[in-house]
C-alpha cells in the first residue's frame, strides 16, 4: 500500500463537510533541543510520560524505533480517519489490547486533540495500565480519551461505549487478542480495522495435538513436522484465516509491512474496510482450509460464519 505524509494527507481534496476530523494544529512550532524525529505540535509532556523521550528530550535506539513504528502505522490511521464521513460527536475509535496505550495517546495528540469532537477509547483487561492510562490522560488534559478495564466479551456490550465504533485498531494484540479486535469490530460494525497480530499460537497449539495424524494423512503436514516450523507455519495460517474470515463478514482486506523486518519481525499490518459485500467465495476457502489443516474446530469458535 502506498502511504502518504501527514503533510501531504493534509491537502486532501476531502471537504469540510465530508471529512470533521482535520487537524488544526498540525505546524505548531517545536521546542529547540528538541529530536529531530519529533513532529511539530507534539506534546513533548506526553512522549516524556511514556519514556519515549528522555527528561533531556533526546531519544534513544530503542525509543526511536518504537516511535517509527507508531509514526508509520499512524500515516496508515490518519488516512483512514480522514475518509470518514462527518457525523455528530465527532469519529469513534477503540484500541483493543491498548496496553500503556501508546498508539491512543499519539493519535490522540497528533489528530484528536486540535479537534472540537470525536473520543478514543483505550480497551485493557489489566487493572494498573487502566489506572495510569486515566492519570495521565487527566494530566495532559486529553478529555476526550476514556480507559476501560474490560475484557472482550464485556466491551462489546460495556454501556461505556457507543454501539457503533468507526476504526478499531490492535497493535501487537498477542496470540488470540486479535482475533478478539475482530469480534468486538464485527459486533461494533466498524468501518475501518487496523490490525498489526503478534505471537499467535493459538493454531500452531491444534497443529500439534493433530501432527501425527496430518502427518499420516497429507504431505503437507511436512510443513509443520518440526517444533520450529510449526510455530512459524501457525502463524502465517492463522493471518491468512483472518483475512478470509475478514472478507467473509463483508470487509475488504489490504495486507502490508508495517516497517522493515529490521526493525521489527511482529511486522503484518491487516487493513479492512468494510464494503457490505460478504464473499461467499472466502468463506468457502475459509471452510476448506480449516478442513485441510485439521482445524474445523475453529469454525464454532474464533471463524464462525454468521449467516
Amino acid at each position: 500500500m502506498k502511504t502518504r505524509s501527514p503533510e501531504r494527507t493534509n491537502r486532501t481534496s476531502l471537504s469540510k463537510e465530508s471529512s470533521p476530523t482535520r487537524p488544526l494544529n498540525r505546524q505548531a512550532p517545536k521546542p529547540e533541543g528538541v529530536a529531530p524525529e519529533i513532529r511539530p505540535g507534539q506534546s513533548i509532556e506526553l512522549l516524556k510520560e511514556l519514556h519515549i523521550l528522555t527528561v533531556e528530550g533526546k531519544l534513544n535506539q530503542d525509543s526511536r524505533r518504537k516511535l517509527k513504528q507508531v509514526y508509520h502505522l499512524f500515516q496508515f490511521i490518519e488516512k483512514l480517519l480522514l475518509a470518514l464521513p462527518a457525523k455528530a460527536g465527532g469519529v469513534t475509535l477503540a484500541d483493543h489490547g491498548a496496553g500503556k496505550s501508546y498508539l491512543g495517546f499519539i493519535i490522540y495528540d497528533l489528530f484528536f486533540k486540535s479537534l472540537q469532537a470525536g473520543h478514543i477509547y483505550g480497551i485493557e483487561t489489566r487493572t494498573e495500565l487502566v489506572e495510569k492510562s486515566r492519570a495521565l490522560a487527566a494530566k495532559l488534559g486529553f478529555e476526550r480519551m476514556s480507559f476501560l478495564n474490560l475484557s472482550v466479551a464485556e466491551s462489546t456490550q460495556s454501556a461505556e461505549l457507543p454501539e457503533q465504533i468507526d476504526l478499531v485498531t490492535a497493535l501487537h494484540a498477542c496470540d488470540t487478542a486479535t482475533d478478539d479486535a475482530i469480534a468486538f469490530g464485527l459486533h461494533k460494525q466498524a468501518k475501518y480495522m487496523v490490525l498489526v497480530p503478534c505471537c499467535q499460537a493459538e493454531v500452531a497449539r491444534c497443529l500439534s495435538q493433530h501432527k501425527a495424524l496430518s502427518l499420516n494423512r497429507t504431505p503437507l503436514a511436512e510443513l509443520w513436522r518440526h517444533p520450529l516450523h510449526t510455530r512459524e507455519i501457525g502463524s502465517q495460517i492463522t493471518n491468512v484465516l483472518r483475512c478470509l474470515y475478514l472478507e467473509a463478514s463483508g470487509y475488504s482486506v489490504t495486507v502490508t509491512e508495517l516497517v522493515g523486518w529490521e526493525h521489527s519481525m511482529k511486522n503484518e499490518l491487516i487493513i479492512a474496510q468494510y464494503t457490505g459485500q460478504k464473499k461467499r467465495a472466502a468463506a468457502e476457502r475459509l471452510t476448506a482450509l480449516l478442513s485441510e489443516f485439521g482445524l474445523s474446530e475453529l469454525l464454532r469458535t474464533r471463524f464462525a460464519l454468521g449467516e
